[in-house]
């Protein structure tokens, strides 16, 4: 297996999809994905884009990906967030995380970011025993947070 990490292209979008669409349904969301191709198109490329996605990808098969983006802690200072990293079950513990983990480390220290972060699902013991084995840091007295969809509609109605 040749496994190639790269900056996902235009051309990737698609299969880029097919991998957060199986990640939804590995985490029991199958019906929570709203974003498109053409989402990711526009949110991902061009001068500004919103988020970088590296892709590992085998004979021109994407087989995983880390997408990441910019934010500001008031505690740090900018820092990198991990959105997702996703391997296909098939190529799971053959090393293709860690080299997209890499990458995403790799990322955040030429940008001179002082911390890259993520959530991890507390039922994840996968994730949680390759994030512990990299040496991460686990807040497991904070919350996740969110106001979405029908409730954020609400709340505007009300105000």
């Amino acid at each position: 297996m040749a496994i190639q990490v790269r900056k996902a292209v235009e051309a990737d979008m698609s299969q880029i999809l097919e991998l957060i669409t199986a990640l939804a349904v590995f985490e029991n969301e199958p019906d929570a994905v709203e974003v498109t191709v053409a989402d990711l198109e526009r949110e991902g490329l061009g001068e500004n884009p919103l988020f970088t996605c590296f892709i590992a990808e085998n004979d021109n098969e994407i087989i995983g990906l880390a997408l990441v983006y910019f934010r500001f802690s008031t505690w740090k200072g900018r820092t990198v967030h991990l959105e997702d990293l996703i391997v296909k079950e098939a190529y799971r513990s053959k090393g293709i995380g860690q080299l997209l983990y890499n990458e995403v480390m790799k990322f955040g220290l030429e940008h001179g970011v002082k911390q890259v972060t993520w959530i991890v699902l507390n039922w994840n013991e996968g994730a949680i025993r390759f994030y512990e084995r990299s040496g991460a840091t686990f807040h497991k007295d904070w919350h996740l947070v969110e106001m979405g969809g029908e409730k954020l509609q609400q709340f505007k109605q009300t105000q």
